[in-house]
């Protein structure tokens, strides 16, 4: 969408160009680095500055059901966000990013995607996750789990070491999940991709490991604007939406499927 066209469906909002106030976006973890550029290179463009928050998804919803001021939320998951539109908190939801989920292992670990399974499910092997419903990486973790006939065995080991109001938290400025394994809390990480890679970005000789096509599982992303934004959040939606934002969660390992193929 070409910037002209941008502004033609801002003005069809009834919202002034010329309108300025500073935004705050809440967003899941994983999207931390990549919609930390985006927001930045918003900033830069239109003179708006965006406060932004990161966090696991499930524990930003609830933060804005108990009143937290956020314009725009973008979740890991379509959940979240739809769960506030039903309540009347905003809308419409959409669809803006995808992700995946990889296993992050330390490199001690003998393990490839053909063994992936059957190491998970060694006993001696310390299998980590993020947590169901505070986070929706540990949902799709599960959601793997499901899938591979040993769900009750892999949910009963899974140690669920980030993403929940009580886990433990890194130093400052550590990867989460590299510091998890670097930290020997766990021997596999199930995580999303994206992740994985700031992971590896920290610690060499951490290995990414491709889950098998038959266990794979997709993350959709949502975001939504919530009710009593300022006119700027639409224009801040509309720029992660955009080329130029999408183009940006592509960077960082997102399947974004507005980015620009060129002339």
């Amino acid at each position: 969408m070409h910037r002209n066209a941008v502004l033609a469906v801002i003005l069809a909002c009834g919202i002034s160009p010329a309108a300025a106030e500073d935004i705050s976006l809440y967003a899941a973890g994983s999207l931390k680095a990549a919609l930390s550029d985006v927001a930045e290179n918003y900033s830069e463009t239109y003179g708006t500055k965006v406060a932004t928050h990161f966090g696991p998804s499930g524990l930003m919803r609830e933060r804005i059901e108990a009143g937290e001021t956020a314009h725009v939320f973008a979740s890991a998951n379509m959940r979240h966000p739809h769960t506030l539109e039903s309540a009347g908190k905003g809308g419409p939801v959409a669809l803006f990013a995808r992700n995946r989920l990889c296993a992050l292992a330390r490199p001690e670990v003998t393990v490839t995607t053909d063994t992936l399974l059957d190491v998970m499910l060694d006993g001696e092997t310390r299998l980590g996750t993020s947590t169901p419903k505070a986070d929706p990486s540990g949902d799709y973790a599960f959601d793997l789990f499901d899938k591979s006939g040993h769900a009750d065995a892999l949910k009963a080991k899974a140690l669920q070491l980030t993403g929940g109001p009580d886990s433990a938290k890194p130093p400052e400025g550590r990867n989460n999940y590299a510091w998890v394994l670097d930290s020997d809390q766990a021997d596999i990480f199930l995580t999303y991709c994206t992740n994985a890679v700031l992971a590896k970005t920290e610690v060499p000789d951490l290995q990414i490991v491709q889950v098998p096509e038959a266990l794979s599982v997709g993350a959709d992303y949502g975001l939504i604007v919530l009710d009593g934004a300022p006119p700027e959040a639409w224009k801040l939606a509309l720029h992660i939406l955009s080329p130029a934002g999408q183009a940006v969660l592509a960077e960082y390992g997102f399947d974004a499927s507005a980015v620009a193929k060129g002339d």
